[in-house]
């Protein structure tokens, strides 16, 4: 049952609205004529909760995705980005793809026990583990639990390749481990950039890196001889979108050696809570905004469909790949893949066979 709250903006959250879940017959609902006190749109904190789950790699057969398999040790994301994918996720737990996904974060404290398990098993198939597919591995609770570190640690340990995506300045304080996995080509890191204007990330992404700072785990990264690649996503179409070659520039001048885009999803709730953001941040913009993800979504906002979903297609979407094909390879980094190393996976303690 969720709790829908006021929608006023609330200081340091993507958003103050909890839409009801979706798989939820039950909502309460505030009184429309109520006077709401002013210490009522005072954000709330995060709380934790332990995540039973009996596995720490999740695994996943979409054909437009190019990862099989992930690890992400925290469900719920306190970014708070307004545009997350990921936000109908939290639905599976009860909880609101509002509010809830940004202050009720699930952390799978045995992680990295979970995934050395897995691992040492017969049946385990080194191959690459994306960490942070669905949420950021190196969101603010990370600091202290150290679970991503812990889970590095691991891989390193295995000799089996994993990369991480992240848009945190936090991915740098495990520069020794990247660095040393990267030395036997076991990981590459990318980094995602929304936008170059601060102001922007302010409100649209309030946890997350500033800019510069996104710019600075590249530069950092790309000199202890970690391979860094830059996301531009989500882009948003008149919005972020005429930002991409400048964002390819700054993140290739700042060591990045590929890149990739993905134009902005927004799926189940995501569509309503994106749209109430731009009501309360540049109502002047959000026709334009919202016509123009149309344009690239077959007239709706979201498309679901495999491939299309990931690039969009019309005439507008065809625009944002010649942009991003055109300024890539200006850049110097057009996409490309990192190909990473399985030959040296080894559990711990198995021993060299005889020749």
């Amino acid at each position: 049952m969720s709790l829908a709250q006021n929608d006023k903006p609330l200081h340091g959250r993507g958003t103050g609205h909890n839409p009801t879940n979706r798989f939820e017959r039950l909502a309460i609902l505030p009184d429309a004529d109520a006077q709401i006190p002013e210490c009522e749109n005072i954000s709330p904190r995060t709380q934790f909760f332990r995540d039973s789950s009996k596995s720490a790699i999740s695994y996943n057969s979409s054909p437009d995705i190019g990862f099989s398999t992930s690890l992400n040790p925290y469900r719920g994301c306190e970014h708070g980005c307004i545009y997350c994918y990921a936000r109908p996720t939290h639905e599976y737990l009860g909880f609101s793809a509002g509010l809830d996904f940004e202050t009720r974060i699930m952390v799978k404290e045995d992680a990295p026990e979970l995934l050395r398990k897995e691992m040492s098993k017969k049946s385990w198939v080194p191959q690459t583990v994306v960490i942070g597919g669905v949420t950021d591995p190196y969101q603010p609770v990370e600091r202290k639990l150290k679970l991503t570190r812990r889970c590095l640690e691991v891989f390193l340990e295995f000799k089996n390749p994993a990369t991480v995506i992240t848009k945190n300045h936090l991915v740098t304080r495990d520069v020794d481990l990247l660095s040393a996995m990267a030395k036997e080509n076991l990981t590459g890191v990318f980094v995602s950039i929304t936008t170059l204007r601060p102001d922007l990330t302010r409100i649209m992404e309030p946890r997350t890196a500033v800019p510069k700072m996104r710019l600075a785990v590249i530069e950092k990264l790309a000199k202890a001889g970690v391979p860094v690649g830059v996301m531009v996503a989500p882009v948003i179409p008149g919005l972020t979108d005429e930002e991409m070659p400048a964002i390819l520039k700054a993140a290739a001048d700042a060591g990045a050696i590929t890149a990739g885009y993905v134009p902005v999803r927004l799926p189940f709730a995501v569509k309503e809570l994106f749209e109430k953001w731009l009501e309360e941040h540049m109502p002047d913009r959000k026709d334009k905004v919202l016509n123009r993800i149309r344009s690239i979504r077959d007239g709706k906002l979201n498309d679901s469909n495999f491939h299309t979903r990931m690039r969009g297609h019309g005439v507008f979407a065809e625009q944002l790949k010649n942009m991003f094909d055109v300024a890539s390879r200006k850049a110097g980094i057009p996409f490309r893949h990192l190909e990473l190393s399985t030959a040296a996976f080894r559990p711990p303690g198995a021993q060299m066979g005889l020749f």
